[in-house]
């Protein structure tokens, strides 16, 4: 998604610009369904952002054992078949630009990348956007894990809201949740997602725990149309390296992706309108650090969060934690998941009563160094 949002950018704000982007895979984006908040697309991006979406929805949910709350905060999904099918056409229609499909890359530079079949394709300025495989983290390292079904109904549910967290659900491996998206009134997606501290991810047992839930929440389940695995890395330490070698690194490799939730389109859109704004001569000027400085000290503040979590925190009890988060104020919430919180939401976050099964010793040396 990374590089192809950086496509769109740059033909939006520079339509003589010539590019290529190199796709392993024979379609761009993969299996996925990319949600975000709708306040994460700045007036400038909007243009070029409107035609991925696919999805909208004017509010969501959140159910846990002692809160159930409806926030009215719009939501928006992006499919791989939409990101595919915009991107190619727009490439494919603008002079000096191309989409190489099944190039595996073998190596890149500052000017060039050279693929595994031995050609080179040289350019200005390369970008490497490879995933959270290209991921290097020497500190502790959690996940966010999930495996999805998207679900053909045999009778429609037209008025069913979505619900982005329902941790009525018996928890296990870590704080788990159902995550369930009304795509249409007899379409959803629905995924059993885990903030854990291993990658393991049993899918059979996820697909039968995901059918049983849908039963209980009255989908009436007629086929299973596509199937949707994710096991994300969250660092508890600030170490991305967003230049390599002189190589810009975008995607979840070079950080852009949030702490916590591994949400990657705010911080992926807030890279590919740096890169369309500026020219490659100061494409690493002064923008360029005043970029990564806002980054570094939000990616600081929501690494302690996740040492919080994942440190000081009973697994079995990490729901509390979301629990007392989605009691604070809607702004609050907007911001956190735009990775772009105030001093005062990180004192929202951090000050009050602590949420059950927290270790306030560990707590108190996460804040203050260990």
């Amino acid at each position: 998604m990374q590089n192809a949002l950086i496509a769109l950018a740059v033909l939006d704000r520079r339509p003589d610009t010539r590019l290529a982007i190199i796709e392993r895979e024979s379609r761009l984006g993969g299996n996925h369904l990319w949600c975000f908040h709708e306040r994460d697309v700045p007036a400038s991006a909007r243009a070029f952002v409107k035609p991925l979406v696919v999805y909208r929805w004017p509010a969501y949910e959140v159910r846990f054992p002692n809160l159930t709350r409806r926030l009215a905060i719009e939501y928006a999904g992006i499919t791989s078949d939409q990101l595919h099918k915009v991107v190619s056409e727009r490439v494919a229609t603008t002079p000096g630009c191309i989409v190489f499909f099944g190039a595996a890359v073998d190596s890149v530079t500052t000017n060039a990348v050279t693929l595994a079949d031995g050609r080179s394709i040289a350019g200005g300025l390369v970008i490497d956007s490879r995933g959270p495989e290209k991921l290097v983290a020497s500190h502790r390292v959690a996940y966010q894990k999930f495996l999805g079904l998207d679900l053909a109904l045999a009778e429609p549910r037209p008025d069913f809201v979505p619900r982005l967290m329902d941790a009525t659900v018996p928890q296990s491996d870590g704080y788990r949740f159902i995550y369930t998206l009304p795509l249409q009134a007899d379409r959803f997606m629905v995924e059993d997602t885990y903030y854990s501290d291993n990658p393991a991810l049993d899918r059979e047992r996820l697909r039968h725990e995901i059918l049983a839930y849908a039963q209980r929440i009255g989908l009436n389940v007629a086929s299973v149309e596509r199937e949707e695995v994710g096991v994300l890395p969250l660092t508890t330490r600030a170490e991305a390296v967003p230049v390599r070698d002189g190589v810009v690194v975008g995607g979840y490799a070079g950080g852009w992706f949030h702490a916590t939730t591994g949400y990657s389109f705010p911080l992926a859109l807030r890279l590919a309108m740096h890169v369309a704004l500026h020219d490659r001569g100061d494409m690493l000027g002064e923008a360029w650090h005043r970029l990564l400085a806002r980054r570094q000290g939000q990616a600081r503040f929501f690494n302690l969060l996740n040492r919080m979590l994942f440190g000081a925190i009973a697994p079995e009890k990490r729901w509390a934690v979301f629990e007392r988060f989605y009691r604070l104020p809607e702004a609050t919430i907007g911001r956190f998941y735009a990775m772009d919180v105030t001093t005062l939401d990180r004192l929202r976050l951090l000050v009050g009563r602590p949420p059950a099964g927290i270790s306030m010793r560990t707590a108190l040396a996460e804040v203050f160094g260990r």
